[in-house]
């Protein structure tokens, strides 16, 4: 009987001398996860992460400025802007163009989370769509023209999530359906390549460190992107609270509102955002542009309206028109061959 009063007490003792030690260890471990988190950014591959492209890669760099114009170069010719939308579509996307001048009001997209939305003063020329992502947002764009019922605010939501580099596996809500009605199973398993979950609070604070600070809202806001769509609960307002800045970029006044960018195709461009969802855009085809049988298209999928003060937002264009009237009829002879 003592031996087993004894044997009991031992064990009592050693089971208390046990989670003791666990105690002091869990809270010895946590200190240390602590402190790995906040110094150990590089051991998480955050630092290779940051040194990776974004999913879009586009800016004013990249606009080609050669022959651009100013606003008021062809004011001389006293055209009169004609419905874009009316001209002949092309077979795989776009309007075929012909000579004249021309305009639509269309649907555009925000593609750069945590900066400032369009200002009236802001000067936008063309730019194409570049990055890593590139194939995936023409896709969309030109899925979403097939599926008129595919509501805009969702495939900007889908944008924002792909441009804070999401991984698909993160999908949840909305976005992830509207991912799968507008992206081929292909497409969706390429969403997981440069993509990155989210960031735990310390990991986010020690990354931000190693950014230069005008980089740091847009790496912060895509975070958020990511953790709101990670937990499935989320409206489009809290995701447009993260991806757009309240307030206006300071103005660039090199580059002035309307000028005109030469596409790569010879013909002129312009953009006019009201806001980041809507985008007046002008076309101008001279003449002569035409004269030995050439074929032009417009396929807006592929464009971005580029601005060139940095802080604000670049803008993905669409062929799709808001407020359009078909009633209209084109004064041109427009005969596309």
């Amino acid at each position: 009987m003592k031996n087993t009063k004894t044997l009991c007490l031992g064990v009592l003792f050693t089971v208390a001398s046990l989670q003791n030690v666990n105690a002091q260890f869990g809270g010895l471990k946590d200190k240390l996860l602590k402190v790995g988190t906040a110094q150990g950014a590089k051991a998480l591959g955050v630092d290779k992460f940051l040194k990776q492209p974004a999913a879009i890669t586009t800016s004013f760099e990249d606009v080609n400025r050669e022959g651009e114009k100013l606003p008021d170069f062809i004011t001389s010719l006293n055209l009169k802007a004609q419905p874009l939308y009316l001209l002949p579509k092309a077979a795989d996307g776009g309007f075929i163009l012909c000579e004249g001048l021309y305009e639509m009001t269309n649907k555009s997209y925000c593609l750069k989370a945590g900066t400032f939305a369009p200002s009236k003063g802001d000067g936008y020329m063309f730019a194409p769509v570049l990055g890593p992502k590139e194939e995936i947002v023409v896709s969309i764009l030109k899925s979403a023209e097939k599926h008129p019922d595919v509501e805009q605010h969702d495939i900007q939501a889908l944008l924002w999530t792909i441009i804070a580099r999401t991984k698909f596996a993160d999908f949840n809500g909305q976005v992830k359906l509207t991912a799968i009605k507008l992206l081929t199973p292909t497409q969706l398993t390429q969403l997981e390549g440069g993509a990155l979950g989210v960031l735990p609070f310390d990991v986010m604070e020690k990354a931000k460190e190693q950014l230069p600070s005008g980089v740091r809202a847009v790496f912060e806001a895509e975070n958020n992107i990511r953790q709101l769509v990670a937990s499935g609960n989320y409206t489009y307002a809290d995701m447009e609270k993260y991806a757009i800045i309240a307030g206006m970029a300071p103005p660039r006044s090199d580059v002035p509102s309307g000028i005109w960018t030469k596409h790569p195709d010879g013909y002129y461009v312009r953009y006019f955002p009201s806001g980041y969802s809507i985008t007046k855009v002008q076309v101008y085809v001279p003449k002569e542009l035409l004269a030995n049988g050439n074929k032009l298209i417009y396929d807006a999928a592929g464009d971005i309206a580029c601005p060139a003060n940095t802080g604000s937002q670049r803008l993905a264009q669409t062929n799709e028109p808001l407020e359009a009237n078909y009633s209209l009829k084109l004064t041109t002879i427009c005969n596309p061959k």
